[in-house]
């Protein structure tokens, strides 16, 4: 009889392949429900094999956590990759529909990250507040070079009370001297996005809407007239 494979032979990537399968565990049975020993048994693997990557199930969480935050990052940044820098307008409605495409396509994902809280879990900001920073980056930076431009359209916005402008510069030194405006309109753009794509991964909107992306590309073309000047 040929001897049993080695574990690693079995799993060559182990860190890679108990991720996939904590994915899978989390699309069958949520996030609340994620455990090592129930990997290692779907791996064939022994659960101290696991625990020498991820001594505790939090560990795994918050690895899947800053995976998907660098996931969704990638997919900002590739999706600017084949515009011209100059077309401004296109590359903020591209970013809208860019981050719609991948919060559909990996709503197990994106639920982890922005969805309800794991009983008992609490993220270590250390390691998953920079990586959640840097998606928010290509955004800010697209609108930051469309106030540069001259473009941004904030005359009709309320005022700044003092308070919320001390925020917000205390933000811009920590972006380089990013426009208070800028980052302002960042948050706020960012959660009207946000908000139709958890209606629609929750399946909350009313059923008449047939297909929730219409919705969602009317609402990236109103913040194009909203907050840009057409040329």
């Amino acid at each position: 009889m040929s001897p049993r494979p080695k574990q690693i032979d079995q799993h060559p990537d182990l860190p890679a392949a108990i991720k996939e399968t904590a994915w899978k565990q989390i699309a069958e049975r949520g996030a609340s429900a994620l455990s090592l020993r129930a990997i290692a048994r779907e791996l064939g693997i022994t659960a101290p094999a696991i625990y020498n990557y991820f001594p505790r199930r939090d560990d795994l969480v918050t690895a899947l956590i800053v995976d998907a935050f660098n996931s969704l990052t990638e997919s900002q940044k590739n999706s600017l990759h084949d515009l011209p820098e100059d077309d401004l307008p296109a590359r903020l409605t591209t970013l809208g529909l860019a981050y719609h495409d991948w919060a559909v396509t990996y709503s197990q994902r994106y639920q982890l990250i922005f969805g309800t809280p794991i009983p008992g879990y609490e993220a270590p900001a250390d390691i998953t507040v920079p990586a959640a920073a840097w998606a928010l980056v290509p955004l800010i930076e697209t609108l930051q070079a469309i106030s540069t431009a001259g473009r941004l359209r904030v005359e009709r916005s309320a005022p700044l009370t003092p308070e919320l402008r001390s925020m917000l510069e205390a933000w811009s030194q920590f972006t380089g001297g990013t426009d208070v405006e800028v980052l302002y309109l960042s948050l706020v753009i960012w959660s009207r996005v946000h908000g139709l794509v958890m209606l629609e991964i929750g399946h909350q909107i009313p059923s008449f809407i047939y297909d929730p992306s219409e919705i969602f590309h009317r609402e990236i073309a109103n913040i194009r007239l909203l907050y840009i000047d057409q040329l």
